[in-house]
């Protein structure tokens, strides 16, 4: 039986350790900050404006980082440099009262937060190759740290009050920086090669951008776009709609659950699937989700849609990471993951400030412009399916 210093020595274990808390600053302010601004006098089109500025940072900024990661020796340098300035940054919303002081602030808060994702989701994916670990099973725990940190954010903040959002922020944001000291090395030796490397590729993600490489992450873009909706309006619309509050709480963790169970579970019968299909089932597994839901079911029906999220993101998310691990090398895989989450951020600010006009006219059928999105995925994949067809690779 291994000691536990050989099982802490595991690269897998400590990976899933530090997922645990990637994600956890992100559930933190999801639940409060808006109540929190407001309770600073912000407005509510203000509110708007600091939650914007930081995406819009991030547009450039994750192909720049991403690039950065990829010429450094080792991706965990950059994730850990990430972490601790996400540690630091925090201090000074303790300091901060005025809009546009507080607007700095946050951008620098939520930008070094928001740079950590598509670096470690390419040095995980990279990771589980060389050593033949559960790429699933690790990035499910970002989901757990998510809806645990959102769970004990509504305990405290019921308990302390909204004062206690930024401590509470800063705690979580710390703890982050400290676990991501104990990451191991990502990139394989260059004496050992990776799956990705068994075919040419690239050198610059430049020569990548083939329209059939560009399509399925522009599918998923137009499906993630509607899990953003879901995230800004789908309590206000069920709300409006008769669904009582306290079943809000529990549809909304449905899907978080959903997702961490498909992850955990997905090494069992997802394995050789193809990552453009995981895409494509994705995109047909919203087209029904949002469909429905623009008929306003009753609350047992919302449940088993909200179940779906297992495949709409859990499955689609898979899906691209595993595609750009496919078709790309180490030589570019963190900047390739950071152009994707460029198209997922760009597509989510228009789409978020067409929905909100929709929601206004037309109220729940808006979710109607969403299944037109996932039609439109449906086409990028299969048209790129049509271009180049998949590799014959078993994915880990």
């Amino acid at each position: 039986m291994p000691s536990v210093s050989a099982r802490w020595d595991s690269p897998s274990l400590r990976a899933s350790l530090f997922h645990l808390t990637v994600f956890a600053p992100m559930a933190v302010s999801s639940v409060y900050l808006a109540i929190w601004l407001s309770e600073k006098g912000i407005q509510a089109d203000q509110i708007g404006i600091v939650g914007a500025v930081p995406v819009a940072g991030l547009l450039i900024l994750n192909l720049f980082i991403g690039r950065l990661a990829d010429k450094a020796k080792d991706w965990r340098t950059v994730i850990v440099i990430l972490a601790l300035l996400g540690g630091a940054f925090p201090l000074g919303l303790f300091f901060v009262s005025e809009f546009w002081s507080i607007v700095l602030v946050w951008a620098f808060c939520a930008m070094s937060s928001g740079s950590i994702a598509p670096v470690i989701d390419a040095a995980t994916m990279r990771l589980v190759q060389r050593t033949g670990g559960d790429f699933g099973t690790i990035r499910a725990w970002g989901t757990v740290g998510y809806v645990v940190a959102a769970s004990g954010v509504g305990f405290a903040v019921t308990a302390f009050g909204t004062a206690a959002f930024v401590p509470l922020f800063f705690a979580v944001s710390l703890l982050r920086a400290l676990v991501s000291l104990q990451l191991p090395r990502f990139r394989a030796p260059e004496a050992v090669p990776t799956l990705a490397a068994l075919s040419p590729e690239p050198a610059k993600l430049s020569a990548a951008l083939k329209p059939w490489f560009v399509l399925p992450l522009v599918a998923f873009a137009l499906v993630n776009a509607g899990h953003g909706v879901l995230g800004s309006f789908a309590a206000l619309l069920w709300h409006q709609h008769g669904v009582p509050d306290y079943y809000i709480g529990p549809l909304i963790a449905t899907s978080a659950l959903a997702e961490a169970v498909m992850m955990f579970l997905w090494q069992r019968f997802g394995g050789r699937v193809t990552a453009r299909s995981m895409i494509l089932a994705a995109c047909i597994a919203a087209l029904i989700r949002f469909t429905a839901m623009a008929f306003d079911p009753p609350v047992a029906v919302l449940f088993g849609l909200q179940t779906l999220h297992a495949v709409t993101y859990g499955v689609g998310y898979f899906g691209v990471v595993h595609f750009i691990a496919n078709w790309t090398g180490e030589d570019i895989a963190a900047e390739a993951q950071g152009f994707a989450t460029m198209l997922q951020q760009a597509t989510l600010v228009i789409t978020l400030a067409g929905f909100g006009w929709l929601v206004a006219h037309v109220g729940v059928a808006s979710y109607f412009a969403i299944s037109v999105l996932s039609l439109l995925g449906i086409g990028c994949v299969l048209l790129s399916l049509r271009l180049r067809p998949p590799k014959d690779a078993v994915l880990p």
